[in-house]
């Protein structure tokens, strides 16, 4: 039983990291001062030479060996884990970027400030009305 292992596709690696940094392909060939279907021919490369891939490296803000060494798995338990720990080791509150409250429940408040307001201005000019009304009856 051989046990060949897949060759690493350098280009699906550039892509899934730019998918990841919210960038076009578009958007890297300007960084690259190329055109998209260059961009294109490069991630669908099972290879590309160290001086396009430094280059490529530079645009997307990582260094060639995250590149290399990018796996889906690694980038997974980083944004999992990302929570738990900080730089010095301890323990992060994991609910530290949700919300305390509930969004729905915040805005049914404003809603009925706003309609609590509408309604006293609404009774302020029926009591300028009235008061314009007695006026003129008066006259």
């Amino acid at each position: 039983m051989s046990t060949l292992t897949k060759p690493i596709h350098i280009g699906r690696k550039i892509s899934r990291i730019r998918e990841l940094r919210d960038m076009k392909q578009e958007a890297l060939a300007q960084a690259l001062g190329t055109n998209q279907q260059a961009i294109s021919a490069i991630e669908n490369s099972e290879t590309i030479d160290d001086e396009k891939l430094a280059e490529v490296a530079k645009a997307l803000g990582v260094t060639v060996e995250a590149i290399k060494n990018f796996s889906d798995e690694a980038a997974i338990n980083y944004f999992n884990n990302i929570y738990d720990n900080d730089i010095s080791g301890s323990i992060v509150n994991a609910n530290a970027n949700q919300c305390s409250f509930n969004p729905l429940d915040k805005m049914m408040e404003v809603v009925d400030e706003n309609k609590k307001l509408y309604e006293r201005l609404l009774q302020a000019e029926k009591d300028k009305i009235e008061y314009l009304e007695k006026l003129l009856q008066q006259k």
